[in-house]
Parts: C-alpha cells; structure tokens; sequence
C-alpha cells in the first residue's frame, strides 16, 4: 500500500492513543484477544515486531505492510472500540470532529487506494492544447488517489465535451448556458433521433439534474474557489457517476460515426 505519511500517522497517534507505546486501554493480552476475534489476525507474529515489540509499534508497522483494505478495517475497527470506551468524553471535546474527519479521510484513502478512478471516458476529441492539458491534468490528479482535486477541471471538461457534440449537431447553445442546460439539450437531441433505448433515455434524463448538482459542487466543494473541499470517498462517487456518463456518450458517439 502507499507509504503512510508522517502527519497521517499522527493523526492515526492521536486518534488511538498511541503514546509512550500503548494503543487506547488494551493490555499486552487484550491487545492480542482484540486482534484475534476481531480481525483474526495475530499481532504478535515476528512481522509485526520489526519496528518494535510496543502495541503502538506493532500497530504501526501492521498498517505499513498489510494491503490497504487490511489496514483500513484495522482503523475501522479501532475506532468503534474506541467510540464506544470514550463516548462521554468525546463528545465534549471539541477537537473530535476534526480528528474524526481526518482520521476517516486516511481510511477512506487506503480502501479506494488499490483501485484508482478509470479516466478512459475522457476523449481528446478535438486538436487542442487546452483539452490537452485539461485532460493531462484529471489523469494525473487520479493517478495521485486526488479525485476532489480532479473534480474543478472534470466540470470543465463536461462543459467543453458538450459544446462538442451540440456544434457537431447543429444545435444553438450560448457560452452562458450551464453544465445542466447543455446536457438537457443533447439528451433530447437523442430522443428527438430516436437512437438509444427507452430505459437509456429514463437514465440518461435523470442525469440531467446530475449534472446541476455538479455545477454546485463544482463552484463549493472543488479546487475552483476556496471551499471546504469534498471528502475523498464523496468525491470518488462523484467522479465515478459523471465519467460512467461520459463513457457511454464516447461509445455513442463513435458508433453514430462508425468508428
């Protein structure tokens, strides 16, 4: 799995307790219980005392070496004990919901990091540089696990995408026309065709609104102006649902041209 970096090992270390060696209240025995029936894993082999024999070393190193879905149910499972030992006090501290968000971000991060978003939806569909670009720009912000990154320039892309296939229809559209507007008059370009099935056309017309919630995500939960940004598995799902859009409107397209 990705190397975990320092500062996510610190939230990891604050979030456990893992201080001087220990992690949350556990003996040396209830350590060992806990990630034998919990996890069926036995946190005492030699593997997992490379780094040291402490519970927070031992702990430390499983998180390296392990796969990431290994890891992450690891950190799952740590903190529903460690919500349920702490409840009262948790809920006072007003640090928690911090600590919480960025030690699930670091989870989230390792359960999606073995499986990176596919970007083969996005086409270079015309010569030129700023496609070019904005395309090169998505890849490598997916190749980094970044999808909240990539989610700016992925509305960009959509804009331009359908601007594309509207001007190679002949239909009017203005630069003012929203994201939501330009998809609503390619869908019924199809339908006024008659070139997709019944049930794509259902799904295709419920992408319509899809795509108007992207715009808000696009303007306050993206890198395009200064927002909080989208958690890493919401952005995900995001990115996931528009390009699965994308792809289909590739093949369809390539196939009304026969290529």
């Amino acid at each position: 799995m990705p190397k975990i970096k320092p500062g996510e090992m610190r939230v990891i270390d604050e979030a456990l307790g893992m201080g001087s060696g220990y992690v949350l209240d556990f003996s040396d025995r209830t350590y060992s219980q806990f990630f034998d029936s919990e996890l069926q894993v036995d946190i005492d082999q030699d593997q997992y005392c490379s780094g040291g024999s402490s519970k927070a070393k031992r702990l430390r190193t499983y998180l390296e070496i392990e796969p990431p879905h290994a890891a992450a149910r690891a950190l799952r499972t740590l903190w529903i004990y460690r919500d349920n030992m702490w409840k009262p006090e948790r809920d006072t501290d007003p640090k928690e919901p911090h600590l919480k968000r960025r030690f699930f971000e670091i989870v989230h991060a390792m359960e999606s990091s073995s499986i990176l978003p596919k970007t083969d939806a996005l086409e270079r569909f015309t010569v030129n540089e700023t496609l070019e670009e904005l395309i090169s720009g998505i890849e490598r912000d997916v190749a980094a696990n970044r999808p909240a990154a990539a989610l700016d320039r992925l509305h960009t892309y959509c804009m331009k995408k359908f601007a594309h296939v509207l001007s190679g229809r002949g239909i009017i559209f203005i630069k003012e026309d929203p994201l939501h507007t330009r998809a609503g008059k390619y869908i019924k370009a199809l339908e006024n065709e008659g070139s997709v099935r019944e049930i794509s056309l259902r799904i295709l017309k419920t992408s319509i609104s899809i795509f108007e919630s992207f715009n808000a995500v696009r303007n306050n939960g993206s890198f395009a102006h200064d927002n909080e940004i989208v958690d890493h598995a919401e952005a995900r799902f995001i990115f996931d649902a528009i390009t699965n859009i994308l792809r289909f409107m590739k093949a369809h397209e390539a196939a009304r041209f026969g290529a």
